[in-house]
């Protein structure tokens, strides 16, 4: 491709050299530079891709987008600039992603493009999407925590949101494939980061917004300005799909130019639900006037299905095809993940790793099943935000009747310190009903083999994950493959 296509629109500032040559690859990792290639250098959160200009133009880049001139003089000092093309750009976050766009053909533009972002249901939501469609009929993609899916075909994801290259290469590949649909997570620090700009949204979705990620926007503040970044991009040809009963789903929508959509489980909205009834199967509900029964459970679940509803009515399905899939869906992998065992022992395996998610769904197990001893299992990652620790630990309290504090993905942090920290969330009466075990599989051991029969253990911050990172290790670790275990064990 020609340069000058590759970089139109990127914010650029100044081009020193031809425009017009042709460009074989487009990169921001020196490493993977071919001969002829466009390298943009990237400032990132751990390095600086400035630093490796040199070794990018000596791995035979042909051209190199920057924001930082100083540093590309201090990387070329000396060097023969010679029939080398110097692009500086506005951003090189934006310029990445509107070239990565523009180096795959705008596939974004090719299919209906639809995003969710919030704090809680992200996943389930954009999971439950795809699926709605495809059993529709329609080929679809999903770009999410999870996974990343191009039809049936998956592939593993890194990231909430991916970087912008991978995004527009997979988008590029459901175009190949014939995708209709696909179904995404736009993350805050995505959003910050530019990782989604160039791409045309035909719907955003807004969930929620709690308490998540202020290690790295520090304020609750500025994560709200990065979330609602979303709805002020959408056109005028999108719908912006909120959530009403959160104090924050019109400050979402109040400046895009996007179709707003309501919906509520509260209020009266675009779109309205009702929890009829629920157990520990599913729940019945009344969806703009229907009964509809599905196998999800929780107040929560039902604000993630009415937003599916809304979605797909918005984007193409009638009504009565998105009821009528909406009752055969499963949950996403890691989410209210019910194992039954010996002794009416229920062990739930959920992602909730925040202080909301996790009330979510302690509430849930405790509306469904209040004469049932409840037993809370959880830790906070290390290296993350430490504010959530004790509001987690205040949240275990509130609900459970037992309480096990053990690890999460503690990286780099002593596991003991971070429990510590959780601690701190408990008075007295708490701390009574815990006990802190450090290794995550001893504590699922113990929370399983002491429970009373016919309890509910709730084993809260993996879900879908199948690995634990200690130090800078990453070790495989599998909840269910450890409940099915110790399950196995007592029926010996």
């Amino acid at each position: 491709m020609i340069l000058e296509r590759i970089i139109e629109n990127s914010g650029v500032c100044a081009v020193a050299g031809r425009s017009d040559i042709e460009i074989s690859g487009l990169c921001c990792d020196s490493r993977k530079v071919v001969e002829g290639a466009l390298f943009v250098a990237v400032k990132g959160f751990a390095s600086d891709g400035h630093s490796f200009i040199a070794a990018a133009v000596s791995n035979g880049a042909k051209a190199v987008a920057y924001d930082d001139e100083v540093a590309l003089d201090a990387q070329l000092e000396g060097a023969d600039r010679s029939g080398l093309t110097l692009v500086k750009v506005d951003s090189s976050r934006y310029a990445i992603a509107i070239m990565a766009a523009n180096w795959y053909d705008n596939p974004s533009r090719k299919l209906t493009l639809v995003g969710i972002t919030g704090t809680n249901g992200k996943t389930t939501t954009v999971t439950l999407l795809y699926r709605l469609f495809m059993k529709l009929g329609y080929n679809c993609g999903l770009l999410s925590t999870i996974a990343n899916y191009v039809g049936t075909r998956s592939s593993e994801a890194v990231n909430t949101t991916s970087d912008p290259l991978t995004i527009n290469s997979l988008l590029a590949e459901m175009v190949e494939e014939g995708c209709a649909y696909c179904f995404m997570e736009v993350s805050s620090i995505g959003m910050e980061q530019d990782r989604v700009a160039g791409l045309a949204f035909k719907a955003g979705i807004f969930s929620n917004l709690t308490h998540d990620h202020l290690d790295y926007h520090k304020t609750f503040a500025e994560y709200l300005r990065c979330k609602k970044l979303f709805f002020d991009s959408l056109g005028h040809d999108a719908f912006a799909i909120t959530n009403i009963d959160d104090r924050n789903g019109l400050v979402m929508t109040q400046n895009t130019a996007a179709k707003v959509i309501s919906y509520s489980c509260r209020e009266i909205a675009d779109h309205s639900c009702r929890v009829i009834e629920q157990s520990f199967d599913g729940m019945l509900l009344r969806i703009d006037g229907t009964e509809v029964w599905t196998k999800l459970i929780g107040l929560h679940n039902a604000y993630n299905i009415l937003a599916i509803y809304s979605a797909a009515v918005a984007v193409g399905a009638t009504k009565e095809e998105a009821l009528v899939a909406i009752s055969t869906l499963e949950s996403a992998p890691g989410r209210l993940e019910n194992h039954r065992g010996p002794r009416d022992i229920s062990a739930i395996i959920d992602y909730a790793h925040t202080p909301d998610a996790m009330e979510n769904v302690l509430k849930t197990l405790r509306d469904i099943a209040p004469e049932r001893e409840l037993i809370c299992l959880f830790g906070c990652g290390g290296d993350r935000d430490r504010t959530k620790r004790p509001e987690m630990a205040a949240v275990a309290q509130k609900y459970a009747d037992r309480i096990v504090v053990t690890s999460d993905n503690s990286r780099t942090e002593k596991t003991a310190d971070i429990i510590a920290e959780i601690k701190t969330g408990l008075d007295a009466k708490g701390r009574a009903r815990a006990i802190y075990i450090e290794d995550r599989e001893a504590a699922i051991r113990t929370a399983i083999m002491t429970a009373p029969d016919g309890a509910t253990i709730l084993l809260a911050g993996k879900g879908h994950e199948t690995y634990q990172i200690i130090g800078k290790e990453k070790r495989h670790f599998d909840e269910k493959e450890i409940v099915e275990a110790v399950f196995a064990e007592m029926t010996e």
